[in-house]
């Protein structure tokens, strides 16, 4: 492999799977194919697959800082807990499945928070190395700016 193919930087993402943040990151963070490894879910929340993931880009693929990006009007902050029960149930998915489904889906309160929290998480899980370069950023929607919380 050239140099010119190797990534640029040993990096991993935990974003948000919102459409919105589509080729924008990219463009913010100045990388491209190749130079991040991008972890996504709905509010960027870090779950046990999330950390999973990350322990397998640390030791597998040589990441060596991670980013939390956020961003502002992220549609688990609204979301109707009840609404999407009650649509599970109308489209056929098992009765039983009586998860806290507040927990499981992961609301959260406060993007900005979320962000932190997830940070610390990370920071903080036996997995992760005491030295990785972990922090917290959010993404304005409307702006486009990218302003680091922690």
């Amino acid at each position: 492999m050239s140099d010119d193919a190797k990534p640029k930087k040993k990096l991993a993402i935990v974003s948000c799977m919102d459409t919105r943040l589509v080729n924008f990151l990219s463009e913010k963070l100045g990388i491209g194919r190749g130079d991040a490894k991008v972890i996504k879910n709905a509010g960027n929340i870090v779950m046990d697959d999330t950390l999973r993931s990350l322990v397998v880009a640390i030791y597998l693929l040589d990441v060596d800082k991670i980013m939390v990006v956020g961003h502002t009007d992220c549609g688990m902050k609204s979301v109707d807990v009840n609404d999407i029960k009650n649509k599970m149930l109308e489209r056929g998915a098992n009765p039983y499945f009586t998860p806290n489904l507040e927990q499981w889906l992961g609301k959260i309160d406060s993007e900005e928070d979320n962000i932190i929290k997830g940070v610390d998480l990370i920071k903080n899980h036996p997995a992760i190395p005491k030295n990785m370069d972990v922090r917290g950023y959010i993404l304005d929607i409307d702006t486009g700016n990218l302003n680091q919380l922690c």
